[in-house]
């Protein structure tokens, strides 16, 4: 055994084993060795921002089995991923294993190819300290900010809350489009479509056309469709203008992310996750960067592909350039390793993912769409407004015969774009129908993963290995949470010209569903406006991009990175002292809804001990009532109806047994009492709505478990008060009033007396 090669991962180490001969031996380092010390700050500020690292307790173990390794071989090679993370990765096993910096072989690939593989093996280089250094930059500085933020907001706003600064960045874009939504008043406007034909055309081919003004109210619209019965239409201007349609650029990590959830509605880890086994596998190149670019060789594969499927026409290749600057893991896009492999074997989550990168990668390389967009221009007598009909013919299929991108707002409307008919300047046009439709301003959309993947990018916060950790701490931290909404119901008017006649009628609509949307929580509301408030620097976008482009410096070796930390603690060292010393009434503030019509009463919003709640004021000497908010409810949009309908718990569904049956929420959610029975609801169950039946259903399963916990599974001839139970937690014995556990591995049923009095004798008091 002459060569170690370590790896991050076991699925990594054994695809990589598969290539490389008996002279080496392959081993996982199972991501990082070492991180910064858990205990205090980890970071030694006075003395240069030195990081404080330690081995952690699970990875003992992998580092003895490695140090040993490393002592019995020729070489050892570094083989953990290209970017940041797996530089520091490399450096950290050098330190800690012991390898001298210049003498150990670091490689690097972006793709677990033989070809790739032995490549580099070819070409070793040593660790790139100024990656590693800008990796350690970005781990000292969010420590710093995480270590000093979250005392004052358990200080200031509430205990257990944390901060961190990319994370906070992007609760505060959750919390403003939140806001945006909460300020949005929908007003109503009528939109005015006709059904036309031409008058020279024998078979009457209707086509649609949109009037150019839109109307505020019914009456605005009633009064142009009584204009349209004695009006002439004639077109203006036919024109048809060709256009193409390109393919979109192979993926990077976001355009991945975007994607698979507009497709497969996969969130950002979940897609992170499959692509790395994918990686692993030897599937597809190196999933984490912000590159367009393909290899010449990727692209020479794509052009035979294409041939091969569609025929030369069909072949355009082509490479595409990265805009954003430094680009941190920039090598290669996302493809596949070997693009002559269309299907692969695995689980269907896999199979999908990799057909949509295959597909994508081989679109890239062909021709555009040709496509006709004819535009229809029709001039209605009396009027300086116009009709508008627009619509696309495809002439050439092109890239899209293989693959067509998803967009957030794909078919909104449900319209398809329509063939019109060929028409000449001049023509003279009917209508069959006029039909003037009720339509409603809609807010700003929610953010879901991918879209906050998006524009995170697009203000450049964040790096392709930071996004889904960063979705995945808010949510965990609870200050955001997916929220599905079911659609709504809401009535319109529409108005239609038919002939000389005009009808009206009223129809309803579906609006507003939302599927795992973001949403801010109370408490992330609160944190961020605190923050805002007192840390202006950390929340603004521009800073957290500047920093960004400041690791990027630190990565080629254009700033010391201790210099950089040095430039943004100070001033953030001393807003962290004046935000200590400055009265904070964040955890106090209360939004009063309105006055308690029984009461008289103030109603108020605000965070309580338990969370969102809202309060009816102490009335005539009697203690204040208090009630938790809902799940999808915001102390900042809740209104008076809403607040005084959490009052209604606890309530009294029925009498059951000559005793009141009983709803209400507790400290561990909702619950049905029927004297001293308690049964809690199921998490389908809603307290303010559960029916008096489903009530009583519980509370009869509640008192069978009850009573069959009772039911001793062995008792003893020689003492009537030892008996054997079945309790929450497994067989138990109960003696005289007290209960004691069952040593592990005993079978209740074989226990005898003198058994189970040496357990009661032995048991610690």
């Amino acid at each position: 055994m002459q060569n170690l090669v370590i790896v991050e991962s076991p699925a990594k180490a054994k695809t990589i084993e598969k290539f490389l001969g008996k002279d080496y031996i392959v081993k996982s380092s199972f991501g990082h060795i070492r991180d910064l010390a858990k205990k205090g700050l980890g970071v030694d500020i006075d003395n240069g921002f030195s990081p404080c690292y330690e081995v952690s307790e699970d990875k003992k173990r992998v580092v003895d089995e490695l140090s040993k390794l490393s002592k019995k071989v020729d070489a050892v090679w570094l083989a953990s991923d290209e970017d940041r993370e797996g530089e520091a990765i490399a450096w950290h096993l050098t330190e800690v294993l012991g390898l001298p910096l210049d003498r150990t072989r670091r490689i690097v690939f972006h793709e677990i190819t033989k070809n790739a593989i032995l490549k580099a093996i070819e070409n070793p280089r040593t660790v790139d300290l100024n990656l590693v250094n800008a990796q350690q930059a970005r781990r000292v500085l969010d420590r710093i900010v995480g270590f000093e933020l979250s005392p004052i907001l358990w200080k200031k706003v509430k205990p257990a809350l944390s901060a961190g600064r990319v994370q906070s960045v992007a609760v505060r874009l959750i919390v403003e489009r939140e806001r945006d939504i909460i300020a949005h008043n929908s007003t109503s406007y009528y939109r005015v479509v006709a059904q036309f034909y031409s008058v020279e055309d024998s078979e009457k081919v209707l086509f649609k056309a949109e009037y150019s003004q839109r109307f505020a109210d019914k009456e605005q619209a009633l009064a142009m469709l009584e204009s349209c019965k004695s009006a002439t239409f004639t077109v203006a201007n036919s024109e048809v203008k060709p256009t193409k349609r390109y393919p979109a650029p192979p993926f990077t990590t976001s355009t991945l992310q975007q994607e698979a959830a507009r497709k497969f509605g996969m969130s950002v880890s979940q897609t992170m996750s499959v692509a790395q086994r994918l990686y692993e596998q030897g599937l597809i190149t190196y999933m984490r960067t912000d590159s367009v670019n393909l290899s010449q060789l990727a692209i020479n594969a794509c052009k035979q592909e294409v041939t091969q499927l569609f025929g030369e026409k069909y072949s355009n290749p082509r490479n595409y350039t990265t805009h954003s600057k430094g680009a941190q893991e920039a090598h290669e896009a996302i493809r596949p390793s070997y693009i002559d492999r269309r299907e692969i074997d695995g689980t269907a989550v896999e199979k999908r993912l990799y057909d949509l990168i295959w597909k994508r990668t081989v679109a890239s390389q062909m021709v555009p769409a040709d496509i006709d967009r004819t535009t229809i221009t029709i001039n209605m007598s009396g009027s300086d407004e116009h009709f508008v009909a627009t619509g696309d013919t495809m002439r050439f299929d092109g890239f899209m015969r293989l693959y067509s991108e998803s967009t957030e707002e794909e078919n909104q409307d449900g319209e398809q774009s329509a063939t019109l008919p060929h028409i000449k300047e001049g023509e003279v046009v009917k209508y069959q129908n006029i039909v003037a439709t009720e339509r409603f301003t809609q807010p700003p959309m929610r953010y879901n993963e991918a879209s906050l993947v998006k524009r995170l990018e697009e203000l450049g916060i964040g790096r392709p290995s930071t996004y889904a950790p960063t979705i995945s701490t808010i949510i965990t931290r609870g200050y955001v949470e997916k929220s599905s909404r079911p659609a709504q119901k809401r009535n319109y008017t529409s108005v239609t010209l038919r002939g000389a006649n005009i009808t009206e009628k009223i129809a309803s609509e579906n609006y507003g569903t939302e599927k795992n949307r973001l949403c801010p929580t109370d408490i992330g509301m609160v944190v961020n406006d605190y923050l805002e408030n007192q840390f202006a620097m950390i929340m603004d976008y521009n800073f957290t991009a500047n920093v960004e482009k400041e690791f990027d410096r630190i990565a080629e070796g254009e700033l010391q990175w201790s210099e950089m930390i040095n430039t943004f603690y100070t001033p953030f060292h001393k807003m962290v002292d004046n935000a200590i010393g400055t009265q904070s009434s964040a955890h106090q503030q209360v939004r009063v809804l309105g006055t308690d019509p029984t009461t008289g009463h103030a109603v108020k919003a605000r965070i309580g001990r338990y969370g969102p709640m809202v309060e009816i004021e102490a009335a005539d000497g009697n203690k204040p009532q208090y009630a938790s908010l809902k799940k999808g409810q915001l102390i900042e949009s809740i209104t008076l109806e809403e607040a005084l309908e959490l009052f209604a718990l606890p309530r009294i569904v029925g009498v059951y047994e000559g005793e009141e049956v009983v709803v209400g929420i507790g400290k561990f959610g909702g619950y049905v009492r029927h004297g001293k029975t308690f049964a809690s609801l199921a998490k389908s169950d809603d307290p303010y709505t559960v029916s008096y039946e489903r009530s009583v259903e519980l509370l009869r399963q509640q008192k069978e478990q009850a009573a069959a916990a009772n039911v001793p599974l062995k008792t003893f001839a020689e003492d009537k008060s030892l008996v054997v139970k079945n309790g929450r937690y497994g067989a138990y014995i109960a003696y005289k009033g007290k209960n004691y556990r069952l040593p592990k591995g005993t079978k209740p049923e074989n226990l005898t007396y003198e058994e189970s009095m040496k357990i009661v004798n032995s048991s610690k008091k």
